[in-house]
């Protein structure tokens, strides 16, 4: 009876590791589709190192859940004190460093709110300055979302840009894309003509169109978690089951 349950608990943890080296696979996919520049989003994230560096943090965690799951499937076939040890040392230090990130992000989520980022642009942004990291970013950003500023182009009252460049209530970023430099569109776009302009700001523009994977990656976030306590538990259960 006791064979049969061990037995049962050697191929439970096979199949939860299974599932996290399937996890591992997945972001160490994310990381390298984001770092091989599709659709020149790369030019976004290479602009803002923070974010930068959240696709080499997506690139180890990745890695780790890989070698994560590849070690809880050969510690619970082979049946390896070792290995299992092992694993279950290594998954409890990467459920600590997400539950730790986790409290860290609720922290300094004031760093996300709307306001932050509005404060942060009206006295950064310089308009059409490419050597400017910011700036850059935020060009990238404005043309890829098609979008004007944070919540709209008012944001660009009393800033930083309007200081270099009085004569423009936007910049050239902000231009819808069938105008081009030098056009007409492009010099009433900038003067303040609602017509030749986004309007909607890139906040609501971003959060509209991450929505739906930001659901999925809180969703599969929440299981990959699950699967790591009850992995730890089986891991415990089969190394102490091992004679």
């Amino acid at each position: 009876m006791e064979g049969d349950c061990l037995s049962c608990m050697k191929y439970l943890m096979f199949i939860f590791n299974f599932f996290i080296f399937l996890g591992g696979s997945f972001l160490l996919s994310v990381g390298v589709w984001v770092l091989l520049d599709p659709m020149g989003f790369r030019e976004i994230v290479a602009a803002n190192p923070l974010v930068f560096t959240g696709v080499y943090v997506i690139l180890a965690m990745g890695s780790m859940l890989f070698l994560l799951g590849f070690l809880g499937c050969c510690g619970a076939i082979r049946e390896n004190k070792c290995l299992l040890l092992f694993f279950f040392m290594l998954i409890l230090f990467i459920f600590l460093a997400e539950l730790a990130a986790a409290i860290l992000a609720f922290l300094f989520r004031e760093h996300l709110t709307r306001e932050y980022f509005t404060r942060e642009l009206k006295r950064h942004y310089q308009g059409h300055n490419n050597t400017d990291v910011f700036t850059s970013t935020w060009n990238a950003i404005m043309t890829t979302f098609d979008c004007c500023g944070v919540s709209g182009p008012e944001d660009f009252e009393e800033s930083l840009f309007r200081l270099l460049s009085p004569n423009k209530m936007v910049p050239e970023a902000c231009c819808q894309r069938n105008s081009y430099p030098g056009d007409i569109g492009v010099e009433q776009c900038v003067s303040g003509s609602v017509a030749f302009r986004h309007n909607k700001g890139c906040y609501s523009a971003m959060v509209d169109y991450f929505e739906t994977y930001i659901y999925t990656a809180g969703a599969l976030a929440i299981v990959v978690l699950t699967i790591e306590l009850f992995a730890m538990v089986f891991a415990m259960c089969l190394f102490r089951g091992i004679q």
